[in-house]
This record gives C-alpha cells, structure tokens and sequence, in this order.
C-alpha cells in the first residue's frame, strides 16, 4: 500500500473547482480545505508506488485552477 499527501495551492477562486474535481480520482481518499499557506490537501492512496505517483502525476497536478503542489509520500517502517 502506498500513500501520499499533496499541498495545493490553487488560483485565486478555484479552490471548489479542484476540490470538486478531486472527488472524481479514483486514488484521492480525502480531501480538505485548508486555511494558511495551501488552499487544499489530498490524501492519495493506491496499491504501489508506480500507481500512487502516476495519479500524481498525472491526474492531480494537471487539474485546471491548480497554481502549485507540494507532495509528501508516506513510508512504512
């Protein structure tokens, strides 16, 4: 199991509109809106790493209204 945590920043007044747009990728579990330095954070879970990073990569960092990520990849010990 592999799982990670994305910090978004969005363009001014597109935090619903990716945060909507989360909810339809199949790896994003949860999401919330954040208040401070990031707008919203995704948690992302799939079962390896190849997958994790290529709904990343692919899925999440390329939804219009997204300004910047920021990605944490868990690790278990």
């Amino acid at each position: 199991m592999a799982i990670g945590f994305v910090l978004i920043t969005t363009m001014p007044g597109e935090e619903e509109r990716v945060r909507n747009a989360l909810d339809d990728i199949e790896h994003v579990t949860d999401r919330w809106m954040l208040f401070g330095e990031f707008d919203l954070l995704a948690r992302v879970q799939a079962d390896d790493e190849f997958t994790l990073t290529r709904c990343i990569v692919e899925e999440i960092r390329p939804l219009e209204g997204i300004q910047d990520t920021k990605t944490m990849i868990g690790a278990e010990l």
